[in-house]
């Protein structure tokens, strides 16, 4: 029944992503590939002149915003790529409070639906999406991410995000749905283990997977108990990663148990950036997607070979626009040129997040919870912090007191996830950053060895 569910699912998402203008628009983006370094640099000019005149025209968190700051339409007409740092930063607390009021546009697309973003820093962001736009965004996606690493939407694949499969957190198999329409097995993050290994592994053989994608730290974690368990997986066309920083390491893992290459790439929900990883090696910004500012913490621009914070200005969504979104992950670009031929900007790393592996009492592994809170309106910002094996401690940061009846709809949901287990909420009044000033919402006080 739930095979069933997940294909009619799987029909109206496909429709959604891949019909109206998806195909024109995969056209354009393709042909765009061929652009000089001169002619991209009046792209984003061009672009970006079309997105800041519509959204002090037609949404208010930006005429009052840029109002506030001294600038008008005939100051906006003179903004360019390079003199963008006029205007002010749009933070995630901005997006989390305004998203779904005031920077939503007068005049929008028809159909559209918010889609929560990961949330990796707390309480998710609701992002708006009318079909357009998702065809657009999808357009990109297939080119950049799928097809540069040489398979598409339309062959057998296996996937390993955060939705739910199995809604307990019952360890009875199988740990996988099939979405008959997509040609997609989609895996459960929440019951990668080394006794579940061999049904992840007959769920890619019975439906002849022949990628795979999503969360990089499950699809390792996945991998890895392959090889520990002695089980012979399949040999893939590609592994593509997203969400967590991907690792020398998890390139080899991979490398040895599906014989094939890794390709990374960075976006989001926000659908504000893109970053993906061609045919020879390189990762490449998509300037197409949205003008991605690499800053300091001066809010300078950073030099080739230094890291910096991702600022972005999305390009595809007018309906929700994001203008000089801090986004919250840190890149090193790149001075170099890529054999591909394509004169579109190189990233040198994506550095991206590390968060610390909780770890189940019969061994499953997690580093993502970002859906414990979803919807919870007086969570801000949240942590988990594994004390040792059977204890949990949450920290939140409320707008106001915290709610009785969303604690326990946290509890049940980290339960669901992780079984039996003990789990203190703590409210905070911040939640303090690491010794490298990032924010880190998963932390392990287990010392655990390498099992390789």
């Amino acid at each position: 029944m739930q095979n069933l569910f997940v294909s009619a699912y799987g029909y109206k998402w496909k429709r959604r992503r891949f019909g109206g203008v998806f195909k024109e628009e995969y056209a354009k983006a393709k042909e765009r590939e061929k652009y000089t370094a001169h002619q991209w640099n009046d792209y984003e000019n061009m672009q970006l002149q079309k997105i800041l005149r519509h959204a002090f025209e037609y949404v208010p968190y930006y005429n009052e915003s840029f109002s506030k700051h001294g600038i008008n339409s005939e100051t906006l007409q003179k903004i360019s790529t390079e003199t963008l740092s006029q205007l002010p930063v749009l933070t995630k607390e901005d997006l989390r409070k305004c998203g779904t009021s005031s920077l939503l546009a007068d005049r929008k697309e028809k159909n559209g639906e918010f889609f929560a973003s990961s949330g990796s820093t707390g309480t998710p962001t609701q992002i708006l999406f009318s079909h357009a736009m998702h065809q657009r965004w999808m357009a990109l996606f297939e080119l950049r991410v799928r097809n540069w690493a040489g398979v598409n939407s339309f062959i057998p694949r296996g996937m390993i995000g955060g939705r739910r499969v199995l809604p307990t957190s019952s360890n009875k198999p199988p740990f996988y749905r099939y979405n008959f329409f997509e040609k997609q097995v989609y895996f459960s993050a929440y019951h990668i283990s080394a006794k579940n290994a061999a049904n992840f592994l007959e769920g890619m053989l019975r439906h002849n997977v022949q990628y795979m994608t999503g969360y990089a730290m499950s699809n390792f974690f996945l991998t890895r108990f392959f090889k520990k368990e002695h089980l012979q997986a399949p040999q893939l066309k590609a592994v593509i990663t997203s969400s967590e920083k991907l690792t020398d390491e998890m390139r080899q893992v991979f490398k040895e148990v599906y014989n094939c290459k890794t390709y990374d790439s960075w976006s989001g929900v926000e659908a504000c950036g893109l970053i993906t990883e061609c045919e020879h090696g390189s990762l490449h910004i998509s300037p197409d997607a949205g003008l991605i500012e690499v800053l300091n913490k001066n809010m300078q621009p950073v030099k080739s070979g230094e890291a910096g914070e991702v600022y972005c200005t999305g390009f595809i969504n007018y309906d929700q626009p994001l203008i000089r979104y801090s986004i919250g992950d840190s890149i090193i670009l790149s001075d170099k040129s890529c054999s591909c031929g394509r004169a579109m900007p190189i990233v040198q790393e994506i550095l991206g997040r590390n968060e610390d592996v909780i770890v189940g009492k019969d061994g499953r592994e997690l580093v993502r919870f970002h859906s414990v809170f979803n919807g919870m309106k007086s969570v801000r910002q949240a942590q988990v912090i594994q004390e040792d094996a059977e204890n949990i401690t949450i920290k939140i940061v409320a707008d106001e007191k915290l709610d009785s009846k969303e604690e326990q709809i946290m509890r049940e949901r980290i339960i669901s996830q992780l079984g039996d287990i003990n789990i203190r909420f703590e409210c905070v009044e911040n939640i303090p950053l690491n010794k490298n000033g990032k924010f880190q919402a998963v932390m392990s006080k287990i010392k655990r060895k390498h099992i390789l």
